[in-house]
């Protein structure tokens, strides 16, 4: 199970984990409405490395990007959700609109996203290529996104 920390933490454990060359993995999101997409990409994100960090999207930048509607959770609850999941070592949240900040301070190894993304649309692949890391993509389970279920519900489906 997994472990909600804060920067300061977070580095200090970042030190110690790569003093023991552990492959330290990536990746970010919103995760507002867990998801069994979700769970896929995060298992298969965890199989690169040996430990799986989520940099989460604060409610404050869940609503600059998806709307004053979202999150529908807040950002404690889904952070705790993560952290319960078998894949996932440790969760932070940040407050930018991207997660290059704090990219740059934990300097993976590896950086996963969803394969809607390329490396020309990924906004932190400049800071992820310049600390040495790797992007991977991983693909989309078809049908599964938090979009597609608040739309369903809307619809009474």
């Amino acid at each position: 199970m997994g472990e909600v920390v804060n920067i300061q933490e977070l580095l200090r454990i970042i030190t110690l984990l790569k003093s023991q060359n552990k492959t330290i993995v990536t990746t970010n999101g919103c995760f507002d409405l867990l998801h069994a997409g979700h769970v896929r990409y995060l298992k298969q994100a965890k199989t690169l490395g040996d430990i799986l960090i989520v940099c989460l999207n604060s409610d404050m930048s869940v609503k600059k990007l998806k709307g004053e509607s979202r999150p529908l959770n807040s950002q404690d609850d889904r952070a705790e959700v993560l952290s319960a999941l078998e894949a996932v070592d440790y969760v932070i949240i940040f407050e930018e609109d991207t997660p290059s900040d704090i990219l740059s301070q934990i300097n993976p190894n590896i950086h996963v996203k969803g394969g809607d993304y390329t490396e020309d649309t990924l906004p932190e692949a400049t800071v992820i290529k310049a600390g040495g890391g790797k992007i991977a993509f991983i693909p989309l389970v078809e049908g599964r996104s938090t979009t597609n279920i608040i739309r369903r519900m809307d619809n009474n489906e």
